[in-house]
C-alpha cells in the first residue's frame, strides 16, 4: 500500500510539473532577429597610434513574434545605436569578460529606449552575442 501511494504521487508531481513546463512554453513566443551584416567598428585604444576594432554578430530576442516586422523596421535604428556604442567603449572593456557583458546590457537598455520612444512598447527582450572577436594594441 505504501509503495502504491508513492507511485502515484510521482505520477502526479509528474504530471503537474510536465503540465507546468508545457504551458509555459505556449506562452513564450519569443522571435529572434540579426543585425545584419556583423556589427564592424573601431574602440578606442589605449595607443593612439594604433587603431583597435571589434567585430560582433548580435541576435536580438524580440518578446513576441507579432512584433518582429516592427523590429525590422526600425533595424538601422537599432544598428546605429549598437556601433555607436562599441565605438564609445575603452579597449580594457572590449578585451574583457565583464566589460563585454556591460557593453551588451549597454546596449539592450538603449534599445529598448529607444523602441519604448518609437513605439510605445517593449520590443526588444534581450541582446546576444554570438560571435566576439576584437584586435587592438
Amino acid at each position: 500500500m505504501f509503495k502504491s501511494l508513492i507511485l502515484r504521487i510521482l505520477a502526479v508531481s509528474f504530471f503537474v510539473f510536465g503540465c507546468s513546463s508545457a504551458l509555459a512554453q505556449d506562452k513564450a513566443n519569443y522571435a529572434y532577429l540579426g543585425l545584419e551584416p556583423e556589427i564592424v567598428t573601431n574602440y578606442i585604444s589605449d595607443s593612439a597610434q594604433k587603431l583597435g576594432y571589434v567585430r560582433v554578430s548580435v541576435e536580438l530576442m524580440i518578446h513576441d513574434v507579432n512584433q518582429l516586422e516592427i523590429a525590422e523596421h526600425h533595424m538601422p535604428l537599432l544598428r546605429s545605436t549598437a556601433i555607436e556604442i562599441f565605438g564609445q567603449q575603452p579597449a580594457e572593456k572590449v578585451k574583457s569578460l565583464t566589460g563585454r557583458e556591460d557593453i551588451r546590457r549597454a546596449i539592450l537598455k538603449a534599445l529598448q529606449e529607444h523602441m519604448q520612444q518609437e513605439t510605445g512598447g517593449e520590443v526588444i527582450k534581450n541582446v546576444i552575442f554570438t560571435k566576439y572577436l576584437y584586435q587592438g594594441a
